[in-house]
């Protein structure tokens, strides 16, 4: 069990950090927040006034919370998860209303869009199909944009960043002001490595919106350029602004994420906890806290997060590293189960058009065949050239033997002028490695003091190993080097 001053701490706003450094578009992004936030709270006060003078001196009724397919349509609509409840509600009424109405354009963007958003929270990719039936419907009755966005947040969620370009760039083209196509496009862009159009994308964004949805995906852009004070500074102004439980439960799990990232056990788990406790559909914290109690040194509490994750949301993702962690703890037959089921989550995967050969090639990169690893790596490269599949097939070169093509991508994902700013500590660990079996000792030991900075607790079968490898390096003076690795 947590301790109770961890339990008390849970209800507390973690702090952010330092905003000193905050970019402009950053602090525009985040007032535009605060405006609306300040708006939504005049909203709220004038509405309050106006129900003390009732009309003829009777006593005003109190309003009727909306009924929950309404709720889960505004934040589908609004490009916000929903609770999945609420979601089920929604898709229900919108079966119901095409069977009545098959010529509603409307209502079958709506179904798609929400089968899409179902079959993420619950890694049931059988809703993806349906998905995409359902919006290709829309189209056939009337080409609108909320079809052509929803079918490119369909293409994000499967790993399709091509597919997602193609239709989101359409939905743009088809409606420039309307807002809901670009969320996607930002996601597209990320996965095919064109750091220029996210950039773009997400200025133009901002000029059409503001509110909590927009500055979590700005934070998401920050963190990937290495801006953790902004991305720190959105995310908590979108999680104060958000409009419902599951909105705001999603925002504090990205902020766990980001905590974890720098290193924050503490204040990580703080985040995880709290948005499980907004939404206990929040599978995706229940993995965070996984992470967080593993780092703290609290394994068995680990494992119940992970398994708890993993009953309602079976990622591939999370089982690899409920995989790890049981390795880490030397129980070899626990891992090997976790193991058989992240290859059986893939196989399922691909059933409903879901790549996960990214998650794949890092397990078969480690734990099974890396020369398998390299060759389905290489494919997911050339489809989509995004840092993590650098990162991850510069990894599997050098678990394969393959060093110096190793270091090209290891140093693409960590790069700037690449667009690798994100500050990732599994990132420096691989380039760390390979430079350390290529030779490079100095640039090795470098790059595994930097990883350990970073996050000393990144995983728990590799942090260790990062700080035996800095061990075993010992102190070896620049000047005794060959030039070579001087230069490198």
């Amino acid at each position: 069990m947590e301790n109770s001053a961890t339990e008390n701490s849970a209800t507390e706003k973690p702090a952010t950090e330092d905003r000193s450094g905050e970019s402009r578009q950053a602090r525009r992004v985040r007032l535009g927040g605060r405006l609306l936030i300040a708006a939504v709270a005049g909203c709220a006060v004038l509405g309050t006034a106006l129900m003390l003078l009732p009309p003829s001196g009777h006593p005003a009724p109190h309003a009727a919370a909306p009924a929950p397919g309404a709720q889960a349509l505004t934040a589908v609509a609004g490009g916000v998860p929903a609770a999945l409840p609420d979601l089920a509600v929604l898709i229900h009424e919108r079966e119901s209303l095409v069977r009545r109405h098959p010529r509603d354009a409307a209502s079958w963007a709506v179904l798609g869009t929400a089968y899409a958003e179902q079959g993420r929270r619950t890694a049931d990719t059988a809703f993806y199909p349906k998905a995409e039936d359902a919006l290709r419907t829309s189209l056939k009755v009337r080409r609108n944009a909320e079809a052509l966005a929803g079918l490119a947040a369909l293409a994000n969620a499967r790993r399709d960043f091509r597919s997602a370009k193609s239709w989101g760039e359409e939905a743009r083209q088809l409606e420039p002001g309307r807002w809901t196509a670009y969320p996607a496009l930002l996601d597209a862009y990320e996965g095919l490595g064109d750091y220029k159009a996210v950039g773009r994308t997400l200025e133009r964004l901002t000029e059409l919106r503001s509110g909590p949805a927009v500055l979590a995906r700005a934070a998401a852009v920050y963190r990937d350029r290495g801006r953790r004070e902004d991305a720190a500074a959105a995310l908590s102004d979108a999680a104060a602004g958000a409009r419902a439980p599951a909105e705001r439960a999603a925002y504090l799990e990205r902020a766990g994420q980001l905590a974890f990232e720098r290193g924050d056990r503490e204040e990580a788990l703080r985040y995880f906890r709290e948005a499980v406790r907004a939404d206990p559909d929040q599978r995706a914290a229940q993995a965070g806290r996984g992470r967080a109690l593993a780092a703290l040194g609290r394994p068995a509490e680990a494992v119940h997060a992970y398994r708890t994750a993993l009953a309602k949301q079976p990622l591939p993702q999370y089982a690899l590293e409920l995989g790890e962690l049981y390795e880490s703890l030397g129980q070899a037959q626990a891992a090997r189960a976790q193991y058989g089921l992240l290859r059986a989550a893939v196989a399922r995967a691909a059933v409903g058009g879901v790549d996960e050969e990214l998650v794949l090639g890092r397990f078969e990169a480690d734990h099974g065949d890396p020369a398998s690893a390299v060759t389905r790596l290489r494919t997911e490269w050339q489809r989509q050239p995004g840092i993590e599949v650098a990162d991850a097939l510069g990894w599997a070169l050098h678990r394969a033997g393959q060093d110096e093509e190793a270091l090209r991508y290891a140093r693409i994902a960590t790069d700037r002028e690449h667009g690798g700013g994100v500050r990732s500590a599994p990132y420096m660990y691989h380039l760390a490695m390979i430079e350390r079996d290529s030779g490079r000792s100095a640039s090795a030991r470098r790059h595994l003091q930097e990883a350990l900075r970073i996050n000393p607790w990144f995983s728990p079968l590799w942090a260790p190993a990062a700080g035996q490898a800095l061990a075993d390096l010992g102190e070896v003076p620049e000047e005794g080097l060959p030039e070579q690795e001087r230069r490198t």
